[in-house]
């Protein structure tokens, strides 16, 4: 399986989708535990959830699951949270603190590098090359990283987390602009609640891309998977919940293309 997927448009928009995928290597399985062999901790279907909602957007997504290597973490292994409990670059834990490697099966530092130049190196070059081309048409371009999460994780944070976790790296990734736009949007949107820089404040590829003095702006949507799935140890798709948070995840990202042509730099 290649390890990133591309559909290509010509709008200013671009949907990251890194961790929807559950391809994991036989060799890489075959060391996991079976905690890891449930594969938890995926955003479950928001590449679904995401389809088709904007005409014309560009939409690069890892295939590979966040077991393998986490497309949405720093290449180095620096923490994006120091202080507070997460997951790294090769995750040796699932999002409840429990390991998923088999004794002795935990990836060395040489299987780590080989794992990031297979499969982290290039999502993040396919990413690259995108935002370079949609910025070279239009002069700037907005990088949308979509994600979901379970509602009450209590290893990563307190509490139930609100439906919709806007991050923009407080306020670094992009132009204040597009964060009160989607803020706006979410806090007016009937039966959500939703927070702007809370737990989740964007992930390295909101960090590594935002660069809005370059006319590259940088948002993540960290969705609560309850507002489409019913949560499970395999969640399952609910229609009923997914129809109407695509109806609020269309008017943002219709909002973002509107937006894009003042965005230049």
């Amino acid at each position: 399986m290649e390890p990133v997927d591309i559909s290509r448009g010509d709008a200013p928009l671009i949907l990251a989708v890194p961790h929807a995928g559950l391809f994991v290597p036989d060799r890489i399985a075959a060391q996991l535990n079976e905690t890891g062999c449930q594969l938890g901790d995926a955003d479950w279907y928001v590449d679904r959830l995401y389809d088709g909602l904007v005409d014309n957007v560009t939409t690069v997504r890892a295939n590979f699951h966040r077991y393998v290597i986490d497309a949405n973490r720093d290449p180095s292994g620096a923490s994006l949270y120091p202080g507070q409990n997460t997951t790294g670059l090769c995750p040796l834990t699932d999002f409840h603190g429990e390991d998923i490697y088999k004794n002795g099966c935990a990836p060395a530092a040489s299987e780590i590098k080989a794992r990031r130049l297979a499969f982290h190196a290039p999502y993040h070059e396919a990413l690259t090359a995108e935002i370079e081309r949609i910025r070279a048409k239009h002069s700037a371009a907005i990088v949308y990283d979509c994600h979901s999460i379970r509602s009450e994780i209590p290893y990563l944070f307190d509490g139930a987390l609100p439906d919709f976790n806007i991050g923009t790296f407080n306020g670094q990734s992009c132009d204040r602009r597009i964060e009160d736009a989607v803020a706006e949007i979410c806090a007016g949107a009937d039966n959500y609640s939703s927070v702007v820089n809370g737990r989740f404040k964007g992930g390295w590829t909101t960090r590594h891309y935002g660069k809005p003095i370059d006319g590259v702006h940088a948002i993540q949507m960290e969705l609560a998977q309850k507002t489409y799935l019913r949560e499970c140890t395999e969640p399952d798709w609910d229609e009923a919940k997914a129809k109407a948070l695509r109806s609020v995840l269309k008017e943002i990202l219709t909002a973002l293309v509107e937006l894009a042509p003042d965005m230049k730099a």
